[in-house]
This record gives C-alpha cells, sequence and structure tokens, in this order.
C-alpha cells in the first residue's frame, strides 16, 4: 500500500551493536536517556498547576454520563486520602491491597499511597471473582501482609472480603457494605483535612521508594510479586516520551479498558497519561462480544489520540467501524497511533484498519507494539516508524541495554537500565537467580534480528526459552511460534492451543475451541448444548481438520508439523493454575494437569476423538 502515513512526529530509532567473543550481542540507542522526576506524583503536581481544569480522569456514572475529575481536583483528593492513610497504620509492612478493576476511587487511592509513600498493589479482580478457592489471592495476600484492603463494591467481593481477607485489615469500600465483615466507606478518606505531615511524606518519596508492587500473571507458577520503585516508572515514560515524542505535542487523550493489575494498563498507559497531561476515560467494556458494545458506545462519543487494545479488541471493534461512518469518523479524526499488545495483530486486522483509515481520512494511521514485561515498567523496545509489520518488536528504548545470549537454538533477551526492577518483593532467591553476573534481567524471552547487519530495523519474538523442548530426533521445537501459527489458522474456532511431544517422534495438541463460535456451525444443537456434544458434531470436526490439515500443508518439517490433535471439553481451570488472570494458558500446568489427554494423543491406533493430520503433500 503506497498511501501516505498520518503525520507525527516519532523519536530515532538508530540501534549501535556490539558483538561479543562469546557470541551474545549487546543493543543500545546511541541517544541518552533525559532528565526525569524523583517520583511520578511530580508530574501530578505540575499539572494541577498547569493545567488544573483540564481532565485528567473520566468515568460515566451509573446514569450514563461522564464524570470527570481535573488535574487540580485529582491533586485535592489526593492529598486528602494520604493524610488518611498517614492516619492508620500503614507502611511497607502493612501495604494496601487493591482487589477491584479500574475506577476513579482506585486511581486516587493509588495516586495517594504513591504520593505519601506507602506501597500499595493492585491485585487482579479474577483472583475474587473467578477463582473458586482464592488460592492465588491468599497466596498475593500473604506476600503483602497488607493493613488496608479496598474493593468498589463491597457485595460483588463479598465472598473474597470475608473468607481470603484477614481478619485484621481494614476494608474500605466505595458502594455497598459487605455482609458479615466491617467495612469503612471511601468518602471517610475523602473527608479528611490534610495537614503538614501530607507534605513532608511527599517530599520524603525518592527514587529508590517502593511505588506499588505488581503480580506476575502465574504463567509459570504462582504469581510473583514485581517490586516497582518510583525510578522506574518516571524513567520509562521519559523512555516513552523521547520514543514517542508526539505525546508532548499535544494533552494525549485515550479510551481505554486494559487493566490497572497489570503493567500495560497500570503502568504504561495510565502513568503515560500523568506524565504528559492527558485523559483517561476508563472503558468499562471489554473485547468480547456483550461486552464490546461498551467500548463502541465510548468511541462514538471521545476520539482518542492514541488506542491501545488486545488484537482480540481491534477484532471485535472492526465490523462497528465499517459498518458506521460517523464512529469511524470520530475514531480516525485525531488519533496518531494504533498500539497493539499481548500477542500478534491478525494480518486480516492489520489490513482492515489501514483500509478503514484510508477510505475515511485519506491516509494510514502507524499500528504498532512493543515488547516489555512487568519487571521492566513495562517498556524495552518499541517500533516507532510507519511501514511496520505485525510482529516487530522494534529496538531498545533510550537508557535500556539489551543483551542477546546464545541459548541452545535461540538468543535469549536480557534487560539493563533504570526501568529494571530492584527484585521480587520478599523473594530473595527468585530475585537472585533472575539476574546475570553483569546485572542484567534474565527475561526467558527469546528474539531475532530481523537483519543482523542492520539492528535499527529491529526485532521479532521468538518464543520462550522455557517452553520449547526437543522431539526424540533431538529436533527443536519452538512452543511460542507454532502455537501462533495454529491460532492464526484456526483464528475462526481455535482460541489456544497446547503443544505436546517431550521426547516423543512427532508433536500434538490440545485444541480449546471458541465455543460460540462452534455452536453457531450448529444449528440443529440446542443452544444451551454441553461442549462435548459441540466439539462432537460433524460441523465442527470436519471444519478443525481442515485447519489442521492447512496447517500441517504448512509445516516445514517435524518440529512445525501438528499430526495428531484433540479438542478439549472442559475449559482451562484459573485454580489449577492452567490459566492466568489474562487469559493466556500455562503450557507446563496443562500438559501435566491433562495427561490422560496427552496419552490419549499417542495411543495406537488413535481413538475416534483424535484429529489426525493429513501429510504434506
Amino acid at each position: 500500500m503506497s498511501a501516505p502515513f498520518r503525520s507525527v512526529r516519532f523519536g530515532p530509532h538508530d540501534t549501535e551493536l556490539e558483538r561479543r567473543t562469546d557470541g551474545s550481542l549487546l543493543l543500545r540507542s546511541p541517544h541518552p536517556l533525559g532528565p526525569y522526576p524523583a517520583k511520578i506524583t511530580e508530574r501530578l503536581v505540575h499539572w494541577a498547576k498547569e493545567a488544573p481544569q483540564r481532565t485528567f480522569i473520566a468515568q460515566r456514572d451509573r446514569e450514563g454520563r461522564w464524570l470527570t475529575v481535573s488535574y487540580a481536583e485529582t491533586l485535592e483528593r489526593v492529598r486528602r486520602i494520604g493524610q488518611a492513610l498517614l492516619d492508620r497504620p500503614l507502611s511497607s509492612e502493612r501495604t494496601i491491597a487493591i482487589l477491584s478493576d479500574n475506577s476513579i476511587e482506585h486511581l486516587l487511592l493509588a495516586l495517594a499511597a504513591q504520593y505519601v509513600g506507602i506501597p500499595y498493589s493492585p491485585i487482579s479482580s479474577a483472583y475474587s471473582l473467578v477463582s473458586n478457592d482464592f488460592g492465588k489471592l491468599r497466596h498475593v495476600l500473604a506476600l503483602l501482609t497488607p493493613g488496608l484492603v479496598f474493593a468498589q463494591n463491597g457485595t460483588r467481593f463479598n465472598r473474597a472480603l470475608t473468607e481470603a481477607v484477614p481478619a485484621e485489615c481494614e476494608v474500605i469500600v466505595v458502594d455497598s457494605l459487605p455482609v458479615g465483615r466491617a467495612a469503612t466507606p471511601f468518602d471517610e478518606l475523602l473527608g479528611t483535612e490534610p495537614s503538614s505531615a501530607v507534605d513532608a511524606a511527599f517530599d520524603q518519596v525518592g527514587p529508590d521508594t517502593i511505588a506499588k508492587i505488581l503480580f506476575t500473571s502465574g504463567s509459570t507458577g504462582m504469581p510473583k510479586g514485581v517490586i516497582n520503585t518510583q525510578r522506574m516508572l518516571c524513567a520509562n515514560q521519559q523512555q516513552i516520551a523521547q520514543t514517542f515524542p508526539f505525546l508532548q505535542d499535544e494533552p494525549p487523550v485515550i479510551v481505554d479498558w486494559l487493566v490497572w493489575n497489570h503493567t500495560f494498563g497500570g503502568n504504561h498507559n495510565v502513568g503515560m497519561m500523568l506524565y504528559n497531561g492527558g485523559s483517561l476515560y476508563i472503558d468499562e467494556g471489554k473485547p468480547v462480544p456483550g461486552a464490546i458494545e461498551k467500548t463502541v458506545a465510548n468511541l462514538r462519543e471521545i476520539a482518542p489520540t492514541l488506542y491501545f487494545n488486545v488484537p482480540k479488541g481491534f477484532e471485535e471493534l472492526i465490523p462497528y467501524l465499517r459498518r458506521e461512518p460517523a464512529l469511524r469518523e470520530k475514531f480516525f479524526s485525531r488519533v496518531k497511533m494504533i498500539f497493539y499488545a499481548g500477542a500478534g495483530l491478525p494480518q486480516h486486522v492489520w489490513d482492515a484498519l489501514e483500509e478503514l483509515a484510508l477510505e475515511t481520512v485519506g491516509e494510514r494511521i502507524v499500528i504498532t507494539t512493543g515488547l516489555g514485561s512487568t519487571e521492566t515498567a513495562p517498556s524495552a523496545l518499541f517500533a516507532n516508524w510507519p511501514g511496520g509489520f505485525s510482529g516487530l518488536l522494534g529496538t531498545p528504548v533510550p537508557g535500556l541495554e539489551l543483551k542477546l545470549v546464545p541459548n541452545e537454538h535461540k538468543l535469549e533477551a536480557r534487560y539493563r537500565g533504570p526501568n529494571i526492577m530492584p527484585g521480587y518483593w520478599r523473594q530473595p532467591k527468585t530475585t537472585q537467580s533472575s539476574f546475570d553476573d553483569e546485572g542484567f534481567y534474565l527475561t526467558g524471552d527469546a528474539l531475532k534480528l530481523v537483519d543482523p547487519d542492520r539492528p535499527e530495523r529491529g526485532m521479532v519474538f521468538d518464543g520462550r526459552i522455557a517452553e520449547d523442548f526437543k522431539l526424540l530426533t533431538g529436533t527443536w521445537v519452538s512452543v511460542g511460534n507454532l502455537r501462533a501459527a495454529v491460532i492464526a489458522g484456526g483464528s475462526s474456532l481455535i482460541q489456544d492451543v497446547v503443544i505436546a511431544g517431550h521426547d516423543r517422534d512427532h508433536l500434538a495438541a490440545i485444541l480449546f475451541p471458541k465455543l460460540d463460535a462452534c455452536r453457531a456451525l450448529c444449528p440443529d444443537l440446542p443452544a444451551n448444548a454441553h461442549a462435548d456434544f459441540v466439539v462432537a458434531h460433524p460441523r465442527v470436526r470436519a471444519q478443525v481438520q481442515t485447519i489442521l490439515d492447512q496447517v500441517a500443508a504448512a509445516s516445514t518439517g517435524s518440529a512445525t508439523r501438528i499430526v495428531r490433535a484433540l479438542l478439549a471439553e472442559i475449559p482451562p481451570s484459573i485454580d489449577a493454575g492452567e490459566i492466568t488472570d489474562k487469559g493466556s494458558l500455562n503450557q507446563r500446568a496443562m500438559l501435566r494437569n491433562r495427561a490422560a489427554l496427552v496419552a490419549e494423543l499417542y495411543e495406537d491406533p488413535p481413538s475416534p476423538r483424535v484429529f489426525v493430520c493429513a501429510r504434506k503433500g
């Protein structure tokens, strides 16, 4: 496509490459990292003075109207809540835990904790609302030893508050007091008059002060608490600002649902608005049918200057953009960049976004992504130039060093810089094993240079080192790349896949279907038909067989060819550690918990449930 891109100011992406004698590569930006504040709340003070009436945070009320809070109002409320926190016996030994999802009150409490230097932790609401045994919630609360626990709605979180939260913790709620558990209304915090103690506490907060503890998704075990210091947050926002200087050209505006217990939503997006004086409109939609409608309604009213989502979110949004010209015009009117994360953006989604932009505004919008983690605050790499492709991760941000170390058949990525965590909360042994002898954080990610001789062309993801295994032939299997290929090939029916084959002579897969899509193929089945009837339906099996045969036909050898597969009838369990709160599968837990399915995949002759894929050619 030769159409021009919308004119947007991006930072440089030239990259220095050092080749070491041990085969490792060291990459860095030649551009130094600029100065940044000692604490992120300095930016709140700055914008409360420079743009006091500008909206910082907005959320719809019960009647559907936007309730907005300006920078000046935010600072005033943060100081009041900060005093209320200082009046309580809270510290790094008695922290603050937030159980519920994004809300104005959630953000005010979080900023108040940072303002006066009390560590807090936003915890996935799935641990309270989806889990049945509260195993992960109890685990993270035991690590945190909180003195105060916040939940937006006492009724909704009643069971978690009464069964999993220690009795000695004070509970704060906004709506609906819980039953069987004493709780303090949030308005009591807002009614506190700030004293000079708030200013004194603010002055004591510095770069090494713990801002928050963010828990990993638990994809390789129980969640770990990542210490996020003020230095990490501020350095990373400066790295982002230098990578995307257009953020400073006009106050950014986002409409965003990404949850704040994850580093993408909570550090990257919220931090970007605060650092650059932007406005965040909380989107209570989700990228699934039945919830995407809230997102669409918000985008009909608010034109973002940049837009973040996961690939599924863009896929759900496209049909609305296609059939609503007014929505298209609003969405593309001033958006400077479209940013996806969490997985690769399918090519048909990428193409649709470009075509819709061209049809609507006569130019293309840069579509891009990057790479990072909870441990990197989160941003380490960005593709900050037009003309990229899905999966292009870009180059290191200023101030970060990337070391690529040969590990078997791949290059393992390691990071060092001011945005890297000092360690895991109360887990010194895990911390020690997470850094090499030069102080580089071990990510476990594998990367490849797009062009080994031109590092400025960026990198692409090459899977997770720990997931890969060898077949009996000694051939390495890149699990991440193979999973992505199967999901892309079966995007109409396959939600996710687990790859089996360690020390076997061929690969097999457990497929997790999109049951709604499968049911749509079977109008003769009752709408409430159980999953085993749905996946056994001839139309579903025929479609899945076609998908698997196509994937097999595109394979290049035993390491990319799935020979047998099964459709799982039971969805993954968060309590069994099979799925993270982000919805990603834990490959190891799946293979361990579903050993009977793996055994069935390798039985001879295969059972009637097993798909046998057509051989290439």
